[in-house]
């Protein structure tokens, strides 16, 4: 059966041999020696360069997640490292797998909370909107994206300095104001510290910036992936991974009770 084929078209880059373009801009002429990594990362994901205060903004949000220790992610880059060293990339690319509902992957849930909220109410009342997606997550009992961390609190310094900066730039607006609210009101319903956290205020920036939530898990990754970078780089000269697994593999073998149905 025939089909209408469409035609196929990306305006991301293009070559001649004497050229390369990039959204339409010169590459050589225009980008290399011009923009920094954050603000080529905004062209790259609207089709436009950031004006100083859409920069300061999206840079600040780029390097909030690059680093937050040995983290799960960090330590499988580490070891995937361990057993490949000839593949790097590798190593960063398992890394970056476990971003996901548990860590760094959560702003793409709080953009698309406030996304949806804001789209279905755009003139409600900013608390009474936070109650209730507040009590509708409780009722599913699943966590609410971007609410709460297992070390930071009763604050998260990460979200403070990020919502602080917006507000310098005129960024803090009805995104912002809602997920600050749903904070308060997840802990006046649960009766314990849940701080908005890093990633729910990367969310709401993003929403604030007019990106997208389908890619704003996009923009933590790019951020993740130079922190992988610089563990691999500490591997290089200082390796772990090694004693990771061997002292794992030691402490897992060890059996104070015998296996089940053994005697």
């Amino acid at each position: 059966m025939s089909r209408n084929r469409q035609p196929i078209r990306s305006g991301m880059g293009r070559s001649t041999p004497d050229r390369i373009f990039v959204q339409g801009m010169d590459l050589t002429r225009d980008i290399i020696g011009t923009l920094n990594l954050g603000d080529m990362a905004y062209l790259e994901m609207t089709g436009r360069l950031p004006d100083a205060r859409q920069s300061r903004v999206f840079n600040a949000i780029l390097v909030t997640l690059v680093e937050h220790g040995m983290t799960p992610m960090a330590i499988a880059a580490r070891l995937v490292y361990l057993g490949a060293p000839e593949s790097l990339q590798s190593a960063v690319a398992a890394g970056l797998c476990g971003m996901g509902t548990t860590f760094a992957g959560t702003a793409e849930g709080a953009a698309r909370l406030l996304e949806a909220a804001v789209a279905e109410s755009p003139e409600g009342v900013v608390q009474d909107m936070a109650r209730n997606i507040v009590a509708d997550f409780r009722r599913r009992k699943q966590p609410i994206p971007g609410i709460g961390h297992n070390l930071h609190k009763p604050v998260d310094p990460r979200a403070t300095r990020l919502f602080e900066v917006a507000a310098e730039e005129g960024y803090a607006g009805r995104y912002v104001d809602l997920m600050r609210a749903i904070g308060q009101e997840a802990e006046a319903a649960y009766g314990k510290s849940l701080p908005v956290n890093a990633t729910g205020a990367i969310g709401a920036l993003c929403c604030e910036l007019g990106i997208s939530w389908r890619a704003a898990r996009g923009v933590a990754v790019m951020g993740r992936a130079v922190g992988l970078v610089g563990h691999l780089v500490e591997e290089q000269a200082r390796p772990i991974a090694a004693e990771v697994w061997l002292r794992t593999e030691e402490e897992v073998s060890e059996q104070d009770e015998p296996p089940v149905g053994g005697r």
